[in-house]
């Protein structure tokens, strides 16, 4: 094991200080004391108030709706940081923005994932940390270190009981079924993979689905969801035989109104479950929602690296 001479800490920008006051707990440490403020005109100010010099930083921030102000808050501490003379800074960034813009899909397009990545290391950061990003790719996009997480083992866990033992895993296009055949090794279920057709820059229809999915419950995977069009692909897995009430495993709950709309209102939708990579405010109080915590994750993988031990066995699945 190798041993750091500079102090572990630990920042929080304001996006989501309830996990970083997790992550923090679990380590022992005491979280960094900060301030963001929003001025008048719409910028934003954000200050260090204790003294990072020499100490080894650990950055928590995701960068949910405002994504924008979430992200320019992020290059600010991270500016802050390196102006204050920490020794290094790791940006923690569980939720990473600009991750479905990944690639030119049409000439003239930005590849805004890359823009990130530019900043980021721009402005100091060491290594970078996410989990489940929606592209693995833009791991590519870094001259850094880039460690990429999956709460897919958390996520897996909680379908390991007897009422499951019908179920099958689906994955509600080609792109997930990598993701979705890691769940169906893990929990020994069969795998079915809906095709889908997208019909505009945010609607989609489900044309076939391949797979045996007749009598099973359906446990529907995905990384991301944002207006919930996946909840609309359900019609298709019942018309083909599926039996009980549905459930979902999300990493990245975004749940726009729409989503938590369409949650409410299918009575064939039993549960979406869901980690807290962004804040989930809605999950007290909508019975549908269960919320499982990546602090744990996310704690053991800042342990391993201030201490120079492998990560690889906790990175994202291949």
């Amino acid at each position: 094991m190798v041993e750091s001479y500079h102090p572990l800490r630990i920042f929080s920008g304001s996006a989501h200080p309830e996990l970083a006051q997790e992550i923090a707990t679990l380590l022992n440490v005491e979280l960094g004391r900060s301030t963001t403020r929003r001025l008048p005109d719409s910028e934003i100010h954000v200050m260090l108030d204790e003294v990072v010099r020499d100490q080894d930083v650990f950055l928590i921030q995701p960068c949910p709706a405002p994504v924008n102000d979430h992200l320019i808050e992020l290059l600010l501490y991270l500016d802050a940081l390196r102006r204050a003379s920490a020794h290094s800074v790791s940006v923690v960034i569980p939720y990473f923005p600009y991750a479905r813009q990944e690639r030119m899909a049409r000439g003239r397009e930005a590849i805004s994932a890359r823009v990130v990545a530019n900043m980021l290391e721009c402005q100091g950061a060491r290594r970078v940390i996410f989990v489940d990003i929606h592209a693995r790719a833009i791991a590519g996009f870094f001259n850094i270190p880039v460690d990429p997480l999956s709460a897919v083992p958390l996520l897996a866990s909680y379908f390991r009981k007897p009422e499951f033992e019908d179920a099958v895993i689906v994955s509600p296009d080609v792109g997930r079924a990598t993701m979705a055949g890691k769940y169906a090794e893990m929990l020994n279920l069969p795998l079915v993979v809906m095709h889908k057709r997208r019909t505009s820059f945010s609607t989609t229809e489900t044309t076939h689905v391949v797979g045996d999915i007749q009598g099973r419950r359906p446990i529907i995977i995905d990384d991301i969801m944002a207006g919930g069009s996946v909840l609309k692909q359900i019609d298709a897995l019942y018309d083909n035989g599926a039996k009980g009430k549905a459930y979902f495993a999300i990493t990245h709950p975004v749940l726009l109104p729409t989503a938590l709309e369409r949650l409410a209102a299918d009575d064939r939708i039993e549960k979406l479950v869901v980690t807290n990579t962004i804040p989930v405010p809605d999950a007290n109080r909508h019975d549908k929602i269960e919320v499982i915590s990546i602090a744990p994750l996310v704690s053991d993988i800042i342990n391993r690296i201030y201490h120079g031990q492998s990560i690889s066995e906790r990175l994202l699945l291949t």
